[in-house]
């Protein structure tokens, strides 16, 4: 019994020390973020707004009322400040400029409403339920295997309250090899094909171009690439074609060697601005941001410390102007955390996904699609009785 609650504590990782946010303290411009801070809800954040003390956190019922400033020095040193949205403002007005444009930028990003994504308004939170196609996915591996099994499990999450079906036929956990494509494209095919074909949202999780044409001509709604459309150079092209909405999540090397050595320098910093390359490169083809949501890719090429890092900081993904994706239904950072086989995270799992709604995350990737639906309602009912 001991060893079962035996709790372990990740190595904290290398945080930046805060500092006065007065007229010395520069940063440039191209490597200023905004953090939404101090997070209100309810009748609180009613009030903090008409008293022109809060900002709407990416068009929704939450605000907020302070920011913390991150970036770059060009020594690659990151600094960071804590203020109020009016120290914030005074601190931009001050510096002027290219800085007093990207502030606006930021600021704009962080509080304008998300247009629809895939076919759904991003005023609440949508669960995406994952079916996976596989024999050696981390948690349910070789269970849905068949396609029959598959797509009962899709029904069966449909059902249970998941808004969008994520199907995927290649494991991209930890130490994972590539499957041939045409064995992803064998066990993907006909279970998006059943699953479309009665009138399910369904995404395809893959990183080939090849699959993403086949899995949208049966019927695909959406991408979700974990390489973020870098993992084909056919993947950019095939999705602006194609126009459909677009996961976009970070990862750190391949899956088969991604946790051998990840190292970042603050894994948020990092991860937002390689997320606003790749939406870069998506405008560049002529993918609109509202067709993008962005994944922080929790558990890829990620030890325990930078996931948690992450987690503490997903406001900062706001800053992107896209809906946020975030996937840790039943990750190795609950066992990190709590030891647990994958199907014994689902407390972990639940925590994990209240917390990132509390920070405004609008998708939520799961496996347990009835006890996420439960968690929601309920924080949903606190959240706007507050």
């Amino acid at each position: 019994m001991e060893a079962a609650v035996r709790m372990t504590r990740p190595a904290e990782p290398e945080m930046p020390q805060h500092r006065s946010l007065d007229p010395a303290f520069a940063i440039a411009p191209a490597h200023l973020w905004l953090r939404p801070l101090a997070l209100l809800s309810g009748e609180a954040a009613r009030a903090a707004r008409a008293e022109n003390r809060a900002l709407p956190l990416a068009g929704g019922t939450s605000a907020f009322v302070m920011v913390e400033l991150l970036g770059r020095l060009a020594s690659g040193e990151v600094v960071a400040a804590l203020g109020s949205l009016a120290e914030l403002r005074q601190w931009a007005e001050r510096r002027g400029g290219a800085t007093a444009a990207r502030v606006a930028s930021q600021l704009e990003h962080l509080t304008a409403p998300r247009a629809p994504w895939a076919g759904f308004a991003l005023d609440r939170p949508l669960i995406m339920g994952i079916v996976n196609t596989t024999p050696d996915s981390f948690s349910d591996g070789g269970e849905f295997l068949a396609p029959e099994r598959a797509i009962a499990h899709g029904r069966a999450l449909a059902v249970a309250g998941a808004d969008i079906l994520d199907v995927g036929g290649e494991s991209t956990r930890p130490g994972a090899t590539p499957v041939a494509p045409e064995e992803e494209l064998r066990r993907v095919e006909p279970v998006v094909r059943a699953l479309a074909g009665a009138g399910l949202v369904v995404s395809i999780d893959t990183r080939r171009a090849r699959i993403m044409v086949a899995a949208l001509a049966a019927g695909a709604r959406i991408i979700n690439d974990v390489s973020g459309l870098a993992g084909d150079p056919e993947s950019l092209a095939v999705a602006a074609r194609s126009g459909a909405a677009i996961a976009l999540m970070h990862m750190q090397g391949e899956p088969a060697t991604m946790q051998a050595n990840p190292t970042y320098s603050l894994a948020s910093l990092d991860v937002v601005e390689y997320l606003e390359a790749r939406v870069a490169a998506c405008a560049a083809a002529g993918i609109a941001r509202s067709r993008l949501v962005v994944d922080p890719g929790i558990g890829f090429g990620k030890h325990a410390a930078h996931n948690l890092e992450i987690m503490a900081r997903l406001g900062l993904m706001h800053a992107l102007g896209c809906g946020v994706l975030l996937g840790i239904s039943r990750k190795s950072l609950i066992a990190e955390l709590h030891k647990a086989e994958p199907k014994e995270r689902i407390p972990g799992s639940l925590a994990g996904a209240l917390q990132a709604l509390a920070q405004g995350v609008q998708v939520l990737r799961v496996h347990d699609v009835a006890e996420t639906r439960q968690a929601i309602a309920t924080w949903r009912a606190v959240a706007d009785g507050a």
